[in-house]
């Protein structure tokens, strides 16, 4: 809801496509960079839809409530795919990633304490800047059930302008 919020302030005829990870599952990773004679395949199916959608994006918005202190499992798995589509020399999944901009939308239950959303900002400017992507910072609200950010007027008065802020080069 928040990001929608926030999405809504775009200038009129702005591309967007959302993307729900739950709706487009992934099969555990497996990290094979290290296994001799071992390489990665080609991706198919959700990941393949997630990696075209990936690449063709100027801004890519990552929406992850917080869970324990970090981005949800989907997102995780979703981000372990980059390790894999990074060695895969066809795709040039860095240089079509660099440039581009790495936002980040999350909500927390603790609402006197936004410092414990820091492992989930660290992981989304640390590939940001691992990827040579713009860091476009992160909107974060509060509530603990679905419909509970509704209720959290300073984030939504944020959203209102989150995607108008100045951009941070890592």
């Amino acid at each position: 809801m928040l990001a929608r919020e926030a999405a809504q302030q775009l200038a009129p005829g702005t591309t967007q496509r959302w993307l729900r990870l739950h709706d487009l599952p992934l099969p555990r990773f497996e990290d094979r960079r290290h296994l001799g004679g071992h390489s990665f395949q080609p991706p198919v199916g959700d990941e393949q839809l997630l990696l075209e959608a990936t690449v063709e994006a100027t801004d890519l918005v990552i929406v992850s409530p917080l869970y324990w202190y970090a981005v949800s499992a989907d997102t995780k798995l979703y981000l372990d795919y980059w390790s894999a589509w990074l060695h895969l020399p066809e795709v040039g999944f860095r240089s079509r990633m660099a440039g581009g901009t790495l936002w980040g939308v999350t909500v927390t239950s603790h609402r006197d304490d936004d410092s414990k959303v820091d492992p989930l900002i660290g992981t989304l400017r640390n590939t940001a800047e691992y990827m040579g992507m713009n860091w476009g910072g992160a909107l974060i609200g509060h509530g603990n059930r679905p419909g509970d950010i509704r209720a959290d007027t300073d984030a939504l008065r944020a959203a209102k302008s989150y995607f108008a802020r100045q951009v941070a080069a890592v």
